[in-house]
């Protein structure tokens, strides 16, 4: 076997090993940043359930919520501003009944302050902007416990 020959095959050893070896921290590094965006998804789900918990609901799970809202609110805290999403809000406040049936409601207090607590936790800076929307609804307490 020649020399250049012998050369040639442990080049292609080399470049195998390094391109495995570029692909195994690609593949880490996407792993950490998937692992510390799921851990800050998982505390943010915590911290919700135990503040909603606290305010008197019954503890949701927090797994779910994490994969729910992820760790930017997901569609909650895209704006909530909006008169769509405000408007869409208000109908879920009603009677539940469809068409001409459908009236709104007196709704209860506890339910209105679950939303502003979502919005606290996930991007409190969106609460203040429908704070005094949530202040202006006729609430109650409706809801027997």
């Amino acid at each position: 076997m020649s020399p250049t020959r012998f050369a040639n095959q442990h080049k292609w050893i080399y470049i195998g090993a390094i391109l495995l070896l570029v692909a195994l921290v690609v593949i880490g590094i996407v792993q950490y940043e998937a692992v510390r965006t799921t851990n800050e998804a998982q505390k943010k789900a915590e911290q919700l359930a135990d503040m909603l918990e606290a305010d008197g609901f019954r503890r949701p799970d927090p797994e779910a919520v994490a994969r729910t809202l992820g760790t930017d609110g997901g569609p909650v805290c895209q704006d909530p501003d909006a008169a769509l999403k405000s408007a869409l809000w208000k109908v879920n406040l009603s009677n539940g009944a469809t068409g001409p049936g459908q009236r709104p409601v007196i709704s209860d207090r506890q339910v209105v302050e679950a939303e502003a607590i979502v919005l606290g936790v996930y991007c409190p800076d969106q609460l203040k902007q429908i704070q005094d929307r949530i202040d202006d609804l006729k609430t109650s307490d409706t809801v027997r416990r």
